[in-house]
């Protein structure tokens, strides 16, 4: 992606009309597969208007992260936002959240809150991430993330990037979440490098199996061993849909 790509379609999402959901204040936020429903999410159970079969993973985000619900403050980096609406939902949900939104075209995003930053930006390029996490003063302020969600690409080289630069990034008793991680076994194409796969990690981190990778660094997979306390695999609704959760010790 070029520097005139990029400057295009950040300008298209400024000039944008969006909704502001600030303004909505009788949303129903008792579940997270409703908020999910009423922005139309895939993540839900079903989406445009019930007719269709979403991914349903509002359940499993509840059982690992209603901990966060209540919090005072906490930080939310989702890398692939689309339109919006899964960070759309999640500050409704979350409501004393900072959520955080990389996508590489943001001309799609469609709502806006004083409490979600959206930045048109590559997750897989480091000095990008590097610029982002200056831009919103990350390491005076912020200083770690408590739930990382990668819902980007699917491109097995763009989730082991991200996983590299950002794991190091989550707070104690965080998540680092990454959605239809086995999509690659469906789709050829996004297996673009030969290199351990999301699923593998997780199984040799759990096996307590050493690793190489040409993409993650020594010192990240050490720190994922090092400070890893569980690991949950789900299977959603569909033959596609899988989502996985580090917790962080």
């Amino acid at each position: 992606m070029n520097f005139f790509s990029l400057f295009k379609r950040n300008l298209i999402y400024k000039l944008k009309k969006k909704i502001n959901i600030d303004l909505q204040d009788n949303i129903d936020n008792s579940s997270l597969d409703k908020l999910f429903k009423f922005y139309n999410t895939d993540k839900a159970n079903l989406v445009d208007n019930e007719t269709k079969q979403g991914h349903g993973f509002a359940k499993f985000y509840e059982k690992n992260l209603n901990q966060f619900k209540d919090k005072k403050e906490i930080n939310i980096l989702e890398i692939g936002s689309f339109s919006g609406a899964s960070a759309a939902a999640f500050s409704k949900y979350f409501l004393n959240s900072q959520i955080y939104c990389l996508d590489i075209n943001i001309r799609n995003f469609k709502f806006y809150s004083k409490r979600i930053h959206v930045f048109g930006m590559d997750s897989s390029n480091y000095k990008m991430m590097t610029t982002f996490l200056n831009k919103i003063n990350f390491f005076k302020k912020i200083n770690t993330f408590d739930i990382i969600i990668d819902d980007g690409s699917h491109i097995l080289s763009d989730q082991l990037l991200a996983l590299n630069f950002f794991y190091k990034f989550i707070g104690k008793s965080g998540f680092y979440i990454v959605e239809d991680y086995k999509l690659l076994d469906h789709f050829n194409h996004l297996k673009d490098v030969n290199d351990i796969s999301i699923e593998e990690l997780a199984n040799n981190v759990r096996d307590k199996k050493a690793f190489t990778s040409k993409i993650i660094s020594d010192d990240t997979i050490n720190n994922i061993f090092q400070n890893n306390k569980n690991i949950y695999e789900y299977k959603g609704n569909t033959e596609k849909s899988d989502i996985i959760f580090f917790e962080k010790k």
